[in-house]
């Protein structure tokens, strides 16, 4: 594996194994607790990360059919256990893994392309697109900067809001701070 895609899965593991740490501190009913009416629960997220992990590495690089729902990955109110979401992380996790590995330094420069289905390319504000337009070209060493670097400020918010509503001083995450 080069070295670049080992150093984003690793810290994308490590950033797994704190939201793991964080989901095992909670209650299903925690997990999907906003604390806030315009914030997203720790669910909200983990399904979030999910989605656009499979987006980024397991459709764009992978070739495979976009299967995500992106807007429904911020209204779910539940659905899934917390032992569910986590098995969700770790398949999506699986699948990256397994296309990733097998990239050669050339491929690092390969531009591939993000689809997206129009109403969530609309509403993430990038204007009013048609289906052909509903789509990012990136290179993949973008996209493994990008998405390892996503996945840990999301990762951070999941450690926040689970040491928050658990009400635990551990450090989570390993370090101190």
């Amino acid at each position: 594996m080069i070295e670049l895609v080992k150093d984003a899965l690793d810290y994308m593991n490590s950033q797994l194994n704190s939201i793991e740490k964080s989901l095992l501190l909670l209650s299903d009913e925690q997990i999907w607790t906003k604390i806030n009416p315009g914030m997203n629960s720790i669910g909200n997220y983990c399904l979030h990360l999910a989605g656009n992990e499979y987006q980024n590495f397991v459709t764009a690089v992978g070739g495979r059919p976009l299967i995500r729902e992106r807007s429904k990955e911020f209204t779910a109110e539940g659905g899934f256990s917390r032992d569910g979401l986590v098995e969700k992380l770790k398949e999506v996790r699986s699948q990256s893994e397994a296309i990733l590995s097998s990239l050669s330094e050339a491929d690092l420069n390969r531009e591939v392309t993000v689809p997206y289905d129009v109403g969530d390319w609309n509403r993430m504000k990038r204007g009013q697109a048609s289906g052909e337009d509903a789509k990012d070209v990136k290179s993949i060493r973008t996209l493994l900067l990008r998405i390892s670097a996503h996945y840990g400020y999301h990762t951070g918010q999941i450690v926040l809001l689970a040491k928050i509503l658990s009400r635990t001083e551990k450090h989570i995450s390993g370090n101190y701070h």
